[in-house]
């Protein structure tokens, strides 16, 4: 994994990478805590993808969250 040009030892592991260029992550818990966005930015971050999705399967409807990386601002919306 590379991040801010230099290699690191850790290994990137997200649920899925759809089509080389999208994150998804699936969850089976009670709503979509921070944490879990944290991580899914921090997957785009170091794999310089734009878009995530994180899907939970943990309530009764179906909820998810659409993450994009918008390196203008440096923040997620």
């Amino acid at each position: 994994m590379n991040y801010k040009g230099k290699l690191l030892p850790h290994k990137f592991y997200a649920d899925f990478v759809v089509f080389d260029k999208i994150i998804l992550e699936v969850k089976a818990v009670s709503g979509i805590p921070d944490e879990f966005i944290a991580l899914a930015i921090n997957y785009l971050k170091v794999s310089n993808n734009k878009l995530a999705l994180l899907v939970n399967f943990g309530e009764l409807k179906l909820n998810y969250k659409r993450i994009v990386l918008d390196e203008k601002r440096k923040e997620w919306e």
